[in-house]
């Protein structure tokens, strides 16, 4: 797309937001935040101001960029199962119980985490669509419990985004049970991940497109058969974690697309675990309006401290 004389002047998302009428706004800040949006060949920001004559590309499948949501989708929410971590006038952050998805998607029958949280917010079923809709501003594996931040106004979404695509100051932690003991009681796994959204068109005109990816770890305690792991991300890459500690050989126990299915049924039989062992645990970052440190913990659920209570291993 070329930007007009009329449409100079304008912040990039807002002129995605016109150029792209019939895509959902989560889908647009998400495409910008995982740098599927290009303005003359560099990585677009969403705060960016256009100029005539430049080249706005978005790469991303246009069969999945326009699909149609399910006709007549209206999900009845009775009560919500998330846990409200933090709620002021422009974010909420909520503890996400595992099996709750975020986003409606293919193969999700019941309530998503933005069925939940618009419930929950009393978000007017009638709300124009050209008004703002509560959104969650971040992704977490359905089966993985933890915080999520929902981005209740247009400002804040665009500020989290802006803060996400940056990186350097959010910092968020996970824990993991990983198959067996580690080598290090602590480390680094820096290797390159493919791109999980990559078009069969884009592989097929520049191959598989690696993307740089850095994972710390930490030991908080460890068996012969398993550790209990503190994660830092310092890159956001699709499936992360689990990519990286099933790359090390350590996969994350009762993970059910990467992990090692002997060991998950071991860890169901011995010690009762019964969903994957992946918990967004901490989120430091400044408030996305305020500028106010936010500290955000959730902690580990009842069910997981009931594993690692079963396994002897003590929790940080």
């Amino acid at each position: 797309m070329k930007v007009s004389n009329d449409a100079a002047g304008q912040r990039l998302d807002k002129f995605l937001r016109r150029a792209l009428k019939e895509v959902p706004l989560s889908h647009i800040y998400k495409l910008l935040r995982t740098r599927k949006v290009r303005v003359n060949g560099a990585r677009g920001q969403p705060e960016q101001i256009l100029a005539e004559g430049d080249a706005v590309v978005v790469r991303a499948d246009e069969s999945k960029l326009f699909a149609k949501p399910a006709a007549g989708r209206k999900m009845e929410v009775e009560s919500v199962s998330f846990r409200v971590l933090h709620e002021d006038e422009h974010l909420l952050v909520v503890d996400k119980p595992a099996s709750l998805a975020a986003h409606p998607g293919t193969g999700i029958a019941g309530p998503t985490l933005v069925d939940e949280a618009r419930a929950y917010l009393r978000v007017p079923a009638d709300l124009p669509p050209s008004e703002f809709r509560p959104s969650p501003a971040h992704r977490l594996d359905r089966e993985t419990s933890g915080i999520v931040l929902v981005a209740k106004t247009r400002r804040c979404m665009a500020s989290l985004t802006a803060l996400f695509t940056k990186g350097e100051d959010v910092h968020k932690t996970y824990l993991a049970l990983a198959r067996s003991k580690m080598p290090r009681p602590e480390g680094l796994i820096d290797l390159p991940l493919s791109e999980h959204e990559q078009t069969a068109r884009s592989k097929a005109q520049r191959g598989v497109n690696l993307q740089a990816a850095a994972t710390r770890y930490r030991v908080v305690s460890s068996m012969r058969e398993a550790s209990l792991l503190l994660l830092k991300i310092e890159t956001g890459r699709t499936h992360q974690i689990r990519r990286h500690l099933q790359a090390v050989g350590h996969p994350v126990a009762g993970d059910p697309r990467y992990g090692d299915f002997a060991f998950n049924r071991l860890a169901r039989s011995r010690w009762g675990l019964r969903r994957m062992f992946l918990h967004a645990w901490k989120l430091q970052l400044p408030h996305p309006l305020t500028a106010q440190e936010l500290s955000i913990e959730a902690p580990l659920p009842p069910e997981l401290l009931a594993v690692l209570g079963r396994m002897n291993l003590p929790p940080p």
